[in-house]
């Protein structure tokens, strides 16, 4: 069995040397990646983002420089960045977007490198003092819930969970994607957080976490559990050309050699990790 294990394990290296003498080939000295200068806690131009760190990773094992393509993720964000060529080249400007949901359809993905949940956020000063899980909601006196100012999102799956729970009325709508490319999501949340302007909201986990570590004593978050007929859990990926299956493998091997330290790395911004295999028996619940 040990020889065996041995065995795999050298083809594995052998293949993966072989895919590294193949993108070197091609010209590949430099890991480029498609990113957005504001976009904490994903990607920030200073480099402080975790998808930053990660693509530090991954350069530093492929021994290329790191690169990047800045442009705000919003509509025409794939677009201009991983589909777009140089003027008067046929080389593309970046080549790898450090986080897309996997299967996402306008790139092709790799394997998961982490999963992540909704995350119910709320202020610990507030009229949500105490509460300890979602379902707690439903039993606080109607005239409390009627004072509540819920951050929502249109076609996210926690205003679907407000519309669940009688608590739309008390929704207040924000951008998922921002018209000023100096304040994303995150930034928006937790200044009007800090400007007493909102008690709650229901976001995507790597986002709680940014307001976690922006204001350490400020909030209490609650992790989603997925329920029939709303998902909350979903699992990301690094998302390259259609086309690409040599770097996408490349990229798999990664994410499968530095799974330990991609998951330390996540774990300093405070990014709720769902195991893989409750995913897979919450989606078969789901189903």
């Amino acid at each position: 069995m040990k020889a065996f294990s041995k065995r795999c394990g050298m083809t594995l290296a052998i293949g993966t040397l072989l895919l590294l003498a193949g993108l070197a080939e091609a010209g590949d000295k430099a890991f480029k990646v498609c990113a957005d200068p504001n976009n904490p806690p994903f990607s920030v131009k200073d480099g402080s983002g975790y998808e930053n760190k990660i693509a530090e990773l991954f350069a530093s094992e492929l021994g290329q420089t790191l690169e990047y393509t800045w442009f705000p993720q919003r509509l025409g964000f794939i677009r201009n960045t991983l589909k777009s060529k140089l003027p008067d080249s046929e080389e593309y400007k970046c080549d790898v977007v450090m986080g897309v949901p996997t299967g996402f359809e306008m790139a092709a993905t790799t394997k998961p490198y982490y999963r992540s949940t909704y995350v119910l956020v709320y202020r610990r000063n507030g009229p949500l003092h105490g509460i300890k899980a979602p379902a707690d909601i439903d039993k606080l006196a109607p005239e409390t819930k009627a004072k509540l100012r819920i951050a929502m999102f249109d076609g996210a799956p926690g205003t679907t969970w407000l519309l669940n729970h009688g608590l739309i009325g008390q929704g207040i709508p924000y951008q998922s994607m921002t018209g000023d490319v100096t304040q994303n999501t995150a930034q928006i949340l937790a200044r009007d957080f800090s400007e007493d302007k909102i008690d709650m909201v229901v976001i995507w986990g790597p986002m709680a976490g940014y307001l976690a570590t922006s204001s350490p004593d400020a909030f209490e978050l609650i992790p989603m559990k997925s329920e029939p007929g709303l998902q909350f859990e979903f699992p990301m990926s690094v998302g390259v050309r259609v086309p690409d299956k040599q770097r996408k493998q490349v990229l798999d091997d990664l994410i499968a050699k530095n799974g330990e330290k991609i998951k330390t790395i996540l774990e300093s911004y405070k990014v709720p990790l769902v195991d893989a295999s409750e995913a897979k028996e919450i989606k078969k619940d789901n189903d």
